[in-house]
């Protein structure tokens, strides 16, 4: 297929257009700014994609401009949904990856895809009114929703904590400051979300919404001591009050039982590295 990719050259976009190509698939990236309708148009009609993936967003919780957010991550991919309904032939899958951010707190872990969002932040409630956006075009787009579990991988930025964590243990910095320890997520491999974005893309059902995850969550505090053992170092660790978030989401974990059902219909295997393999890896592109 001819996938346009938007966020091309993001964290995630870079290794999805690299394992896209591998299995066989042209990856065109859309250049146009999103927020800018004409452009966008113009830029969809002359790529005439077979499918489409669009990763581009502002992802980061604590980004400054609130209002950013919405732009982008509301505003641009209506223009984004806009331009694709008007070509001649409709593109077989479009995939939007939201978050699942937009679960927000909450006593179910778990989370199903039927939970009810609760989002507690801008990003999480820009991404589920991209959700609510995005149903205004079924019957017209073949729309397919990823909400991405908390990943990482080598080469995310360092605002996020793991590649900051890899950073300083690769330097073997003397400490680093943080914000709350306790909280549980999923620290899953950028591989698994890519593996995942193409298995839905050729087999995922129109009009519905799939956790990207892997079910495994661990607290920050296992992350430093999984990278102490790798490392053989030890760290200061200080919390700082500027890196602890109002409203933050304490547990974030997720049920894979529907991606996992469609992967195993397809005969397709999803790639799950263990956390210490995905560390290691990053310690690795750290030190380069």
């Amino acid at each position: 297929m001819k996938i346009l990719l938007t966020g091309a050259d993001g964290f995630t976009g870079r290794p999805f257009a690299k394992q896209a190509a591998a299995a066989g698939h042209e990856v065109v990236a859309l250049r146009a700014d999103l927020t800018d309708e004409v452009a966008v148009l113009e830029e969809v009609m002359a790529i005439e994609p077979d499918a489409v993936v669009h990763l581009a967003a502002i992802s980061f919780v604590g980004h400054a401009d609130q209002a950013a957010f919405y732009s982008v991550n509301v505003l641009g991919t209506t223009n984004l949904l806009d331009a694709l309904v008007q070509l001649p032939r409709p593109p077989r899958r479009v995939l939007l990856a939201s978050s699942a951010n937009i679960y927000g707190n909450s006593e179910q872990s778990p989370l199903q895809e039927t939970q009810p969002p609760a989002p507690v932040n801008h990003y999480a409630m820009s991404k589920l009114a991209m959700e609510y956006m995005s149903r205004t075009y079924i019957g017209r787009l073949n729309l397919i929703v990823t909400r991405p579990f908390n990943y990482t991988g080598p080469g995310q930025d360092p605002n996020f904590v793991i590649p900051k964590l890899a950073k300083h243990f690769a330097a073997r910095a003397p400490s680093v400051s943080l914000g709350n320890l306790d909280v549980e997520r999923e620290f899953n491999d950028i591989r698994l979300v890519c593996d995942a974005y193409l298995l839905l893309l050729a087999y995922g059902e129109p009009g519905e919404a799939y956790n990207v995850c892997s079910g495994k969550p661990y607290t920050l505090r296992h992350v430093i001591e999984t990278f102490e053992q790798l490392t053989g170092h030890r760290m200061k660790v200080e919390i700082d009050p500027r890196f602890v978030r109002p409203n933050e989401v304490h547990r974030l974990c997720g049920n894979p039982d529907k991606l996992n059902r469609v992967a195993s219909a397809n005969g397709i295997p999803l790639e799950t590295p263990s956390l210490r393999e995905t560390l290691q890896s990053m310690l690795t592109h750290a030190a380069l």
